[in-house]
């Protein structure tokens, strides 16, 4: 199966401008949260309304699409050279599909603009997921040498650096008490 995600244009819309904190791809299982953080933008000077619809699909088949709540209603506005910072959580029942989120004009229908990732179902080469908790049947494993790969540069930075503190402090000079006497 092929996955592929939808290009957007550098110059977003005209209209109003979407984005999001997710990758371009992520390893997903179906059934869980998926939590982040969507921006709406309002480039305009005039106050806009917007609506969110979401949109799964595998290929050219569309699995779902639903609009998107966004403060317990289906449209929302954004004041003129504002933006709404949006935190929430999406669920699916798919894996391996393309996730795209649509900023739309309610009154025409039209896409204004849209933030897209692909959800690639986890496996055992896939170690973006931690490992599963205690007394679970789930039998994925995690490589969490590259966590390795990563501290030990740290970990040597930080030895390096404790180093040459202590290198370039002055020295305290030792001084004798009268018990010690000199000679």
């Amino acid at each position: 199966m092929k996955l592929s995600v939808m290009q957007v244009g550098v110059m977003a819309g005209v209209k109003g401008d979407i984005f999001w904190d997710l990758a371009p791809w992520m390893a997903y299982a179906a059934g869980y949260d998926l939590g982040c953080t969507i921006y709406v933008a309002n480039p305009t000077d005039q106050q806009q309304e917007y609506a969110l619809i979401t949109q799964l699909t595998s290929g050219t088949t569309v699995i779902s699409e639903e609009s998107l709540p966004v403060f317990g209603h289906a449209k929302f506005t954004v004041d003129p050279g504002d933006f709404v910072k949006l935190e929430g959580a999406l669920r699916f029942s798919d894996s391996n599909a393309v996730l795209t989120v649509k900023l739309v004009d309610p009154a025409t229908g039209e896409v204004i603009d849209s933030v897209a990732t692909m959800l690639v179902a986890p496996s055992t080469s896939t170690a973006s997921l931690p490992p599963a908790w205690p007394g679970t049947t789930a039998t994925g494993t995690t490589d969490w040498s590259s966590m390795l790969g990563f501290m030990m540069p740290m970990l040597m930075f930080g030895m390096v650096g404790m180093v040459m503190v202590s290198a370039f402090r002055p020295k305290e000079e030792k001084k004798l008490l009268p018990s010690e006497g000199r000679g």
